[in-house]
């Protein structure tokens, strides 16, 4: 893998360090973070300083009840290990994989050879994987709310510059572009964003309620 130089802003690793983010958002930082050695480091650091807050906040007084509730827990049978950082399928790193259920994606066609692999939908946003061929450019959009973006395989670039593999875009509500794939490699991504997309031309807007984008 190429080195990564889209890194993601240190206000979404504190977020996510603190359990603050919806799914779709957690499922592009554990992918990121799972791939990238910075904001691994980053996330260590986040979550260091919160377990330093916990313990100036000392300890709380509990019931007998749920004293017992608790021990019984942790008496009863391990839960399943994480699947760890290091395990991939082709470009799918392991939280990824985890999403799938181990499935292969299940691509729907957005015309013009894009697909797409919705991954999970809700009031609060939506997560997906996309698929763009060589060249293709995606149509032209900006954004109503925040939508993180990372590169599984192939590569895209927008006016913003080169995103490949591990990079990760991070696009506000003022922000407008329009990715276009690089030649060679098919390009795909996850993409989370907690609104729809504001597509510039006609078709793509009558087409959005369908592909739920």
């Amino acid at each position: 893998m190429n080195a990564i130089t889209h890194h993601l802003p240190d206000e979404i690793l504190a977020a996510y360090a603190g359990g603050s983010l919806d799914y779709a958002f957690e499922l592009v930082v554990a992918a990121h973070v799972s791939l990238c050695d910075e904001c691994r480091a980053a996330l260590t650091a986040h979550e260091a300083a919160g377990g330093a807050v916990l313990e100036e906040v000392g300890a709380t007084a509990v019931s007998p009840e749920l004293r017992s509730r608790l021990f019984a827990e942790l008496a009863g049978p391990e839960p399943e290990a994480a699947v760890p950082t290091w395990r991939r399928r082709g470009p799918y790193p392991a939280p990824v994989v985890e999403a799938l259920e181990g499935a292969e994606p299940r691509w729907r066609s957005l015309g013009n050879g894009a697909r797409q692999c919705m991954l999970e939908e809700s009031a609060r946003g939506s997560v997906r994987l996309l698929y763009i061929p060589p060249g293709q450019a995606m149509p032209e959009h900006g954004h109503r709310g925040l939508e993180l973006t990372l590169v599984l395989q192939g590569a895209y670039r927008d006016a913003s510059g080169r995103f490949g593999p591990g990079d990760v875009a991070v696009e506000d509500d003022d922000e407008g572009h329009q990715p276009i794939a690089e030649p060679g490699e098919v390009c795909i991504c996850l993409a989370a964003a907690d609104a729809p997309l504001h597509f510039r031309g006609i078709v793509p807007r009558l087409a959005q309620r369908f592909f739920r984008i």
